[in-house]
């Protein structure tokens, strides 16, 4: 369970100290959703290179392991390939390649439509790995509370955060029993169907376990006097610093910058832009 997926290697990198690390939580959510946001309104290609050159350097200067990241972002990346992978096949335009049966054709239009989503998805991944790896998810919570969300969504997000820690040190626990009986999903010497059958067990334990344990923390906040109308602890707000307003300059005439280019030189001579569809 130590793979860059799980839940405690997201709040690994939340630990070191670095320039970004001690910013704001509020400069650093609103910075990143902004780039997000740019992303995928923009489209030029070559536009979206320059922002994750960007935020590469940006994981650099957060002395983040690159590997790490980009295992991340390789691990969130199917959920939305999936569907990029088709665009060449289904999108209109002149085609550049006939497969020999079913009609299966490649067109040039849905190839650069598929290559501007795909860039605009990695642009989007990296900045999410890049937040969840310099800020704590209850720091996520804190500066989504401070900027004015509603009080019953904050902590909705924030009990939901605690839990998935809780769970995820519940299914560690039914690995560890597992691996004690030799158990192993990926030992093909075991019938598949007998494999497929204890995961069905092991994820019925889950719910039945989760639903137990969501009973017994309700029944302990209730008797400390938790209802609907308790109030979330929000950390005092502290002032935007000079760093902070550094950040938020550096990042905003990044993204001007990139755009009056778009708009008076890649768009003229066409180069990884998506007019020429």
């Amino acid at each position: 369970m130590n793979g860059v997926g799980s839940v405690r290697d997201l709040e690994t990198g939340t630990k070191i100290e670095s320039y970004l690390h001690l910013l704001d939580g509020r400069v650093k959510l609103v910075i990143l959703l902004l780039i997000i946001v740019y992303a995928v309104s923009t489209t030029q290609i070559i536009v979206l290179i320059f922002l994750e050159i960007y935020l590469l350097s940006l994981i650099y200067i957060s002395r983040l392991s690159f590997k790490t990241s980009l295992l991340r972002v390789l691990l969130l990346l199917p959920f939305g390939g999936f569907i990029i992978a088709f665009q060449p096949f289904i999108h209109p335009g002149n085609v550049i390649w006939a497969g020999p049966f079913m009609g299966i054709h490649v067109t040039d239009a849905g190839l650069m439509w598929g290559a501007l989503l795909f860039s605009r998805l990695i642009v989007a991944l990296t900045s999410i790995v890049l937040l969840s790896s310099i800020s704590p998810m209850q720091e996520v919570v804190q500066s989504f509370r401070k900027m004015g969300m509603p009080r019953e969504f904050a902590m909705i997000l924030s009990l939901m955060i605690r839990f998935l820690f809780m769970f995820f040190d519940e299914l560690e626990r039914i690995r560890h029993a597992q691996t004690a009986r030799n158990f192993d999903i990926f030992n093909k010497k075991t019938a598949y169907m007998w494999r497929m059958k204890q995961i069905g067990y092991t994820i019925a334990m889950m719910f039945l376990r989760a639903y137990e344990q969501g009973e017994k923390v309700y029944m302990s906040m209730v008797s400390r006097g938790y209802s609907d109308k308790s109030r979330l602890y929000t950390e005092k707000k502290r002032k935007i610093g000079l760093n902070d307003y550094f950040f938020i300059a550096t990042t905003v005439i990044l993204i001007i910058c990139l755009q009056i280019l778009a708009m008076f030189f890649f768009s003229r001579i066409g180069f990884l832009g998506m007019h020429a569809i």
